[in-house]
């Protein structure tokens, strides 16, 4: 799996977009999507074992987690300025509808509170909102998993595009958005051996004394 940076790219592609808030296809102030938003702490979890693949690492050491941050660069600040913003892109809409998960959303679209700014963009921006597939009963039954809620971004390119997209200040026709090349990039599977059949992978594990779940959990896990 790579963990090469992709951010100096990324990155212009991204600020102050106007478009869908935060790659959720839920618009700014629109209705309240199907599913609640959770927060990054409930995909770790699960998705920091290295059993599954250490997904939450890939994404901790990657750049869509800087995604807050980098709104607070000299050059985000001089497109801000030359777009005529009178507010900070880390204060406008406009930059943090795809720089932030679920901004813009209404209160009651999230398990418990709002994700934190300082998340940028996290599982849910891209995976969907968690709260009725994040169980390992659920996760580990596609197709259970897909009516619950989750979103395939690795099938579905109009979940990156939703932000990647020409409405960007700094979009370069030439370039483009390289749907293929990208998503390889940020690549981060979980093991062929583990995927859906999780459980019975620790059970397995357990029975032949190697040690199952040995990370910490959320009490709603199971």
């Amino acid at each position: 799996m790579q963990r090469e940076s992709i951010w100096m790219l990324a990155a212009t592609f991204l600020l102050c977009v106007s478009s869908p808030a935060a790659h959720s296809a839920e618009p700014a102030g629109a209705t309240l999507p199907a599913h609640k938003y959770v927060g990054v702490a409930k995909c770790k979890s699960c998705h920091k074992k290295d059993l599954i693949g250490d997904q939450y690492g890939e994404w901790e050491d990657g750049d869509h987690a800087k995604a807050y941050e980098a709104l607070d660069s000299h050059k985000a600040r001089k497109i801000a300025e030359d777009k005529g913003l009178t507010t900070a892109p880390q204060e406008t809409d406009e930059c943090l509808e795809c720089h932030v998960t679920g901004h813009g959303l209404p209160a009651a679209a999230f398990d418990k509170k709002p994700i934190p700014v300082k998340e940028g963009v996290s599982c849910e921006s891209c995976h969907g909102p968690g709260k009725d597939y994040r169980k390992k009963k659920i996760m580990s039954d596609h197709d259970q998993a897909i009516a619950k809620g989750l979103w395939e971004p690795g099938e579905d390119e109009k979940i990156c595009t939703a932000c990647h997209n020409d409405r960007s200040p700094t979009w370069d026709p030439k370039d483009g958005f390289d749907y293929a090349k990208m998503k390889e990039k940020i690549e981060h599977p979980i093991p062929e051996d583990v995927k859906g059949k999780y459980l019975e992978v620790v059970k397995q594990r357990k029975a032949e004394g190697k040690g199952g779940d040995d990370e910490e959990e959320d009490e709603d896990d199971e």
